[in-house]
This record gives structure tokens, C-alpha cells and sequence, in this order.
């Protein structure tokens, strides 16, 4: 049975930091591209950030370009998001994400192209 198991979140004040985790089990997903999107209340889920299976390509939203780095350790079967600088309306529930593709060649930032998902983190960036 494949889990996504998401870890990290809380409340932050703005301009600070946080890292989440998104350790994976029940599949080993070096081949796949590995993704983190966020749903703010009312609003559609989003696209974040994502680690091609390769490791060699890192893809971002332009709002959390130069705050965000995305990451994985292979042999820990783990994704990792490092937030910094953030913002309140960055607060959201992050899911993390493992792509239904093995060895996808062209990126998809799409939710419908992800079909494992964890149950998410809540993020709370107070002002």
C-alpha cells in the first residue's frame, strides 16, 4: 500500500521559516517526479513545487520562486520543502504529491497528473 505522509507544518510568524517532509512508503519513488501543492480555504488546489524523477530539474510557482527549494533523499524515500521568507498567504494545507508516470519526460504541474497524495500539513504564517 503506497502512503504519502506529510510532516512540519505550524504557525510561523511572517518572514520566517519552515520545512516539511514527505516521507513515502509502499513504493520507492526515485522514478517518479515528486510534487508539493497547497489549498488555501475556498480556493482551488495549487501547484507548488516539484523534483523531477531525475533530480536534475526543480520546477516553482512564480509566487514562491526564490523562497521555496524542494529536495528528496532517495534513500530515505523523502521529499522535503524548505520555506523561508514567508508570507500569510502562503498559509495553506500542503499535500505532498508522487506522480502516476514513471520516468515522465515532460513536466505536468497538473493536480490530475499526480495520483498519490498525502493527507497534508496545515501552514499558518501569522502577520
Amino acid at each position: 500500500q503506497v502512503q504519502l505522509v506529510e510532516s512540519g507544518g505550524g504557525l510561523v510568524q511572517a518572514g520566517g521559516s519552515l520545512r516539511l517532509s514527505c516521507a513515502a512508503s509502499g513504493r520507492t519513488f526515485s522514478s517518479y517526479t515528486m510534487g508539493w501543492f497547497r489549498q488555501a480555504p475556498g480556493k482551488e488546489r495549487e501547484f507548488v513545487a516539484a523534483l523531477k524523477w531525475s533530480a536534475g530539474n526543480t520546477y516553482y510557482a512564480d509566487s514562491v520562486k526564490g523562497r521555496f527549494t524542494i529536495s528528496r533523499d532517495n534513500a530515505k524515500n523523502t521529499v522535503y520543502l524548505q520555506m523561508n521568507t514567508l508570507k500569510s498567504e502562503d498559509t495553506a494545507v500542503y499535500y505532498c504529491a508522487a506522480d502516476s508516470v514513471p520516468y515522465r519526460l515532460v513536466f505536468s504541474s497538473a493536480v490530475a497528473a499526480y495520483n498519490y497524495w498525502g493527507q497534508g500539513t496545515q501552514v499558518t504564517v501569522s502577520s
